[in-house]
Order: structure tokens, then sequence, then C-alpha cells
């Protein structure tokens, strides 16, 4: 697949989303861009504000099949990677999947889950299978989770264990609409739900060329040398406990990769890791306790950090 394919096809999948989500565009582009690397997202914000909305609009516009994983305390691994129910007519045990085989899962409110059933996701979404009485069995491809995460200041939530932050590509978050924005809201969803109006604009297999074709876009050593540069950068920074893992420099690289060829482009350039840099290494630090005083997020730390790193001269 061409560069200038990626591109139209990846701006025909954004453009198809926004119908369902307004005044968002960076939002919905950033969350194909985790789709195209064939990385999991997660979604940090308050309710309401259209989280859910994004996930079924980017099923409904690859489509995909869609499931829904509704996370609370009691919710037990069994009930989302499936179990053996034994079959009275047949006198055999016949597994029986759950709603994590699927092509776009969404798994809302994450954090209201205990940590041991939050930890049965690891395995699905690093490996893309599942072992469930002894037998592994492989998802379907593409296979995408989009997690939603209510605030740890809210009640009633578990934090997510580092080992599992680490999983996701990307964090993202929704944020107020503007004014204009949610007064197009009200108009819109006044009659019908803009979803209704969101197609299949892409096939599935066209999104599995995507992800194999957009590892193939150049990364100069230099440029690789500068992103290492940035996640060695918070292992090192004085507002930080913890920096990034070596898999954020190679998600570092692939959300790169991602938006040089959403803007037709076949390489990489240093402005194309500080647009995804934020998104894809926040989540993946810790601050520390008096940058948290200050009002600081971790996205604000990562920066900073890009501030100080020397960027290599633009190449090709």
């Amino acid at each position: 697949m061409q560069v200038s394919e990626i591109a139209a096809l990846a701006g025909t999948l954004v453009d198809e989303v926004e119908k369902a989500i307004v005044g968002k565009r960076h939002t919905v582009e950033m969350s194909v861009i985790a789709l195209i690397c064939n990385g999991h997202l997660l979604i940090e914000d308050i309710p309401g504000v259209g989280k859910t909305t994004l996930a079924k609009a980017l099923a409904r516009a690859i489509g995909g099949e869609f499931r829904r994983l509704q996370f609370t305390p009691d919710l037990l691994p069994a009930d989302i990677t499936g179990s053996s129910i034994f079959n009275q007519q047949t006198q055999r045990f016949e597994f029986r999947a759950g709603p994590i085989f699927g092509n776009v899962v969404l798994v809302d409110e994450i954090n209201r889950a205990t940590p041991k059933t939050q930890s049965s996701l690891l395995e699905a979404m690093e490996e893309r299978q599942v072992t469930s009485d002894g037998e592994t069995r492989p998802l379907p491809s593409p296979f995408f989770v989009i997690a939603t995460q209510n605030s740890v200041e809210m009640t009633g939530t578990y934090p997510l264990p580092e080992a599992q932050l680490d999983r996701f590509f990307m964090r993202l978050s929704m944020g107020y609409p503007g004014r204009d924005e949610e007064v197009r809201v009200l108009m819109d969803q006044r009659i019908a739900h803009p979803l209704e109006s969101v197609q299949n604009v892409i096939t599935l297999p066209q999104l599995v060329e995507m992800q194999h074709a957009v590892r193939e876009i150049f990364v100069h050593e230099a440029v690789r040398e500068y992103l290492v540069d940035v996640v060695r950068a918070t292992r090192e920074s004085n507002q930080l406990i913890m920096g990034s893992s070596p898999r954020g420099s190679l998600y570092l690289m692939r959300g790169a990769q991602a938006m040089a060829a959403m803007q037709g482009l076949d390489y990489v350039r240093p402005d194309d890791v500080k647009a995804v840099a934020p998104a894809i290494l926040a989540h993946r630090v810790i601050a520390r306790a008096e940058v948290r005083v200050r009002g600081s997020s971790s996205e604000q730390v990562i920066e900073r950090i890009l501030e100080g790193v020397p960027a290599p001269i633009p190449v090709s």
C-alpha cells in the first residue's frame, strides 16, 4: 500500500468518525493513529464527553465487530475471556467466548474493576490471544481495545497497575466541547444520534494492510536517536519518579511513522515525534508529588522535556 493510499484512507476514516464526535478532530486523529499502529487506546476523562461514542463510531467506520465490557467491582476474569460450559446434549464441555472476542472492544470504566480482573486483559492486549481452561485461543484481527477511565479522584476506582498502563499505545483526554460545538451537539441530537449516520468507509483487510504498510515509513538514524534521547530524558528528569520503558521508544517510533503517513509523507520528521510524544509517553511516567501539587500534568512534563532535547535537522 502506497503512502498516498494510507493518507487517503486515514483521512476518510477521520472525517467519518467526526460525524459523531464534534469539535474533537485532534482526538479523532490520534485515535486513528493508535488504530493503524495496531495499538490500544486509554481515554481518561469525566463521564458524558463522548468516549463511548468515539469507540462505536470507529467500529462502524471500519466495519468491525463491536463489543462492550462494563467493568464493575464484581466482574470476574471469566466474564471477559469466556469459559467452558457443560453441554447436556453432547455430554461435553464447550467454550463460550467472552466479549473480548471482537474487533473493537470498549472496556468502559476499566478502573472500577479489581486489579485481578484488570490484569486479565494483559495477555489479550499484548499477545492478541486468550488462555482459558488450559487452551490458548487467538483473538480476531484487527483487535483494538479502547478503555475508558474515570479520574482517580472519583469514588470507587482502583488505580491501574503500571504494567497494564504500559500496554496502552497512548492515553487521551476528550475534554469539554467548546461553546459552539456544544450548541451544535444539541442541534444534531434533536431527532437522532449522529452515530447513526456513520458509515463503513474502509474494510478490515484494508485496515490490516495499513497496519503493515505504516511500519515501512522511513525513519532516519538521526530521528531514531532523537526519539531515544527523548525517552531517556524521561528517565533522567528530576520531575519524574519513573521514566518511560523501552516499549515507549518503540511505540513513539510507530506513532511518528503513522503521523507522517497520515500527512502523505514517506519519512518521519522530528515534528512527527513531537506531535505524538505526550499522548504516547505521559502515562508511562510518574511525576513527583511536588510536580503534581504545582498542578503540572505528566503531559506538560513531557512537553518541557521535548523543549530541552535538541532535535536533528529534518531529513528525508
